[in-house]
């Protein structure tokens, strides 16, 4: 992992945000209309993601994912069935064909001041921001298994993501499914 940090901004802030690309060469990130049909439409945001929450993006962009991770009301029943450890509480579950993918891919993690952003979705760790932004500092993941692994996140292989798709979302987990429209189809 390497770090790139802005000379006059390189100040660490209690909450850290990041956005996630593979895309080295970013400057200024500046609001956009969301795609989500379920948001105004008509406010430019700029995305962020609390460090709680990164694992679920540290993958390729298109990666299919399911992630899910504990919380201050997660079951010890939810930890026992969907944890493989005591020491496991978050998993990010891909399938198997990403592995070469993922193995392959560098990401930047552009970090930003967290001030002019606000929560959007707790569960799922996003903040946003109607202004632009300016990084702060720009990390380099080569190794996305190894910085998986150091942030202690199970990392799962299954040949189809639907069937954990739809369990976990019936769990007490915090939970995030992540481009499901590349996932492999349903099975029966």
């Amino acid at each position: 992992m390497e770090i790139k940090r802005n000379e006059n901004k390189g100040r660490r802030y209690k909450m850290r945000l990041f956005h996630v690309s593979e895309e080295c060469d970013i400057s200024i990130f500046k609001p956009r209309i969301p795609t989500r049909k379920d948001m105004n439409q008509e406010k430019g945001l700029v995305w962020a993601i609390n460090e709680k929450c990164l694992p679920n993006f540290l993958t390729p962009r298109n990666c299919p994912r399911v992630t899910y991770h504990c919380n201050e009301t997660t079951t010890e029943e939810d930890k026992r069935h969907f944890l493989s450890s005591s020491s496991a509480s978050h998993v990010v579950a891909i399938e198997h064909k990403w592995f070469e993918i993922m193995r392959g891919t560098k990401l930047y993690l552009y970090e930003f001041d967290t001030s002019d952003f606000y929560l959007n979705d707790r569960s799922a760790g996003y903040y946003v921001s109607e202004k632009c932004q300016i990084p702060v500092n720009t990390i380099i993941i080569n190794d996305l298994f190894g910085e998986l692994m150091r942030r202690k996140v199970e990392v799962r292989l299954i040949d189809n993501l639907w069937d954990l798709c739809e369990k976990i979302q019936k769990t007490s987990f915090d939970w995030s499914m992540c481009r499901m429209g590349f996932a492999e189809q349903k099975h029966g």
